[in-house]
């Protein structure tokens, strides 16, 4: 007897703005100078076995040829199972207009995946005891994977189409009694930027994800930026939360957000559902000699 299950693969963000490379390579580069980004959520607080992620990701232009190079690490953990994929990501832009830049991205992963078989409750009431298949954890086991990205931007518009992991890897199968394989995530994700006066500015954004198998993800956002200084907005995630965001630029170089999810679906009901958290920390190294004026929006 065996049972199908689909669940959440790729990590889930909500300031998904401010992550941008995590999902598509083509970014890469893409904010003119070094720029270093670490972020922590957890998920469903409460929820014994919840996920949690952490992010910690560095990119930069190179030369002047229009070459980008980054570096990133994502660690998932959910219950007894936690992934941590290292990502290398290539990116190459051309100039479209004046001020449009049309980008081309590549990902190459190396992904860990480790199960902790002992963790789960195996006090099974048959007469043969656990399952003798269940007490062998499984220990970094290594699978490559490639992805690719286009990334299209001018100073007020952005728009994004990517596959972050093509090859549909199979997990432990014959090992056990069921069988997990990661699939291709599609993602879709665009932004614009409105001045509104010389003291706001408001940025509505959209995120698509679609994977075989699980509900199409629709993730909304809108964010207002006060005086260059204090961001705040709100989103919604169709059919599944909504979103309170909040940030600060401290500096033209460091940002600061936080943002909190409440589930509407029966799980935020659960008294041992706090909903999840979330909060990122970038850090650009912006020259004083490119004369930035303000920090970018995206």
């Amino acid at each position: 007897m065996g049972s199908e299950v689909i669940a959440q693969q790729d990590a889930q963000y909500t300031q998904y703005m401010y992550n941008t490379v995590s999902v598509n390579p083509a970014y890469t580069g893409s904010r003119g100078h070094l720029s270093i980004a670490a972020l922590h959520r957890s998920q469903w607080v409460g929820l014994d076995g919840a996920p949690t992620t952490q992010t910690l990701n560095i990119h930069s232009p190179i030369g002047y040829r229009g070459v980008g190079l980054g570096f990133s690490v994502v660690n998932d953990k959910i219950g007894p199972t936690s992934e941590t994929y290292f990502d290398a990501d290539f990116s190459y832009t051309v100039h479209t207009s004046r001020e449009g830049r049309l980008s081309f991205g590549l990902k190459a992963s190396a992904h860990l995946l480790n199960i902790r078989f002992s963790e789960l409750n195996q006090d099974y009431t048959n007469s043969n005891g656990p399952d003798p298949t269940l007490q062998h954890d499984i220990d970094n086991k290594f699978s490559p994977n490639i992805g690719a990205g286009v990334y299209y931007r001018t100073n007020k518009f952005y728009a994004g189409l990517s596959v972050p992991r093509f090859l549909e890897t199979t997990h432990f199968d014959g090992a056990v009694l069921s069988t997990a394989q990661e699939r291709m995530n599609f993602y879709l994700i665009t932004g614009y930027v409105f001045d509104m006066n010389a003291y706001v500015k408001f940025k509505p954004t959209l995120l698509t994800k679609m994977v075989m198998g699980a509900p199409l993800q629709v993730d909304v956002s809108a964010n207002f930026m006060l005086n260059e200084k204090f961001i705040l907005g709100a989103g919604y995630r169709w059919d599944a939360a909504v979103s309170a965001m909040a940030g600060f630029q401290v500096s033209s170089e460091l940002l600061i957000g936080i943002a909190y999810d409440r589930e509407t679906t029966e799980l935020g009901q659960a008294i041992f559902n706090d909903g999840s958290f979330e909060i990122i920390l970038r850090y650009d190294f912006i020259s004083r000699i490119n004369n930035l004026k303000s920090p970018r929006f995206f």
